[in-house]
C-alpha cells in the first residue's frame, strides 16, 4: 500500500528532486570545465618560427619557414621567449660530406667487428704456440712433398743431359747432328720447365712461412692479454713482401743458363 501525500508534501518533494537534478548538472558541467582547462594547460602551445630571409625581411609562421631553410630559424614560445634555434639545412656539399663521414664511421665499425671476430677465431684455433706450429707444418707438408718430387725429377733430367753434352764435345766447332741437337733441346726445355716449377714451389713455401710468421707475432700479443680487435694486423703486406723477395730470387736463378 503506497504512501499518501498531501498536495503540499507532493510539491515539496518535487521541488527537492528538481533542485537535486540541477545540482547534479552543475557538478557535471564544473567537472567538464575543469578537465578542459587541465587539458589546455597540459597541451603545449604551438611554437612560432621566426627568421630573416635573404632580402632582410623578418618572417614568422607556425611551422618551419621554407624561405629560411638555408639559415637558422628561431623557435619561440607564445610569450615570445626562445624555445630553441633550428640550424640551417646543410648544402649539397655538406650533405655529401656528412654522408661520407657516416659511411666511414659504419665501415670502421664493421672493420672493428671483423677484427674482434677474427682474433677470437685465431685464439680458438690456436690456444698456444705449439698448436700454431703444428698448423704451419701441416700447411707446408704438401708443398714440401711436391718440391721434393720436383727436385728428384730435376736431378733425373740433369743426369739425362750429361751424356748428351759429353757427346756434343766431339763436335766442337762443328754443327751438331740433328738427332743429338733435338735430344739436347728437349732435355733443356724439360729442365727449364722443371726449374720453374721448383722456383714456384719455393715461392709458395716463403708465402706460407711469411703468413704464419705474421700470424704468430699477432697471436703472441693476444696470448699476452691484448684485447681481440685492439691490434693492427695486416698479414697480407708481410706475406706479399716475402713472396716478392722469393719470386725475385727464383727469377734470378731461372735466368742463369744451363751449363753445356
Amino acid at each position: 500500500m503506497g504512501i499518501i501525500r498531501s498536495p503540499l508534501q507532493r510539491g515539496v518533494f518535487a521541488a527537492r528532486e528538481i533542485a537535486s537534478s540541477r545540482a547534479l548538472v552543475a557538478t557535471i558541467c564544473a567537472l567538464a570545465g575543469q578537465g578542459l582547462a587541465m587539458a589546455q594547460l597540459q597541451e603545449p602551445a604551438a611554437p612560432i618560427f621566426s627568421c630573416v630571409n635573404a632580402q632582410g625581411k623578418r618572417l614568422t609562421s607556425d611551422r618551419p619557414i621554407p624561405e629560411c631553410l638555408d639559415r637558422e630559424q628561431r623557435v619561440l614560445n607564445r610569450d615570445g621567449s626562445l624555445r630553441q634555434v633550428m640550424p640551417a639545412s646543410p648544402t649539397a656539399d655538406e650533405r655529401a660530406a656528412l654522408e661520407e663521414a657516416e659511411r666511414r664511421k659504419l665501415a670502421a665499425a664493421a672493420a672493428k667487428r671483423d677484427a674482434i671476430r677474427r682474433d677470437r677465431n685465431l685464439l680458438g684455433r690456436y690456444p698456444n704456440e705449439a698448436a700454431h706450429q703444428k698448423a704451419r707444418s701441416a700447411a707446408l707438408d704438401d708443398v714440401r712433398q711436391a718440391a721434393k718430387s720436383s727436385e728428384s725429377r730435376l736431378a733425373e733430367l740433369r743426369a739425362e743431359r750429361k751424356p748428351l753434352m759429353d757427346e756434343a764435345e766431339f763436335y766442337t766447332g762443328r754443327s751438331l747432328p740433328l738427332k743429338l741437337k733435338r735430344q739436347i733441346d728437349a732435355v733443356d726445355a724439360a729442365l727449364a720447365a722443371q726449374e720453374e716449377t721448383v722456383a714456384n714451389q719455393q715461392v709458395e713455401v716463403s708465402r706460407i712461412n711469411a703468413l704464419y710468421d705474421a700470424e704468430l707475432a699477432h697471436l703472441r700479443k693476444l696470448w699476452a692479454g691484448a684485447q681481440p680487435g685492439s691490434l693492427a694486423y695486416s698479414p697480407a703486406a708481410q706475406t706479399a713482401a716475402a713472396t716478392a723477395a722469393a719470386a725475385a730470387a727464383a727469377a734470378a736463378a731461372a735466368s742463369t743458363p744451363p751449363r753445356r
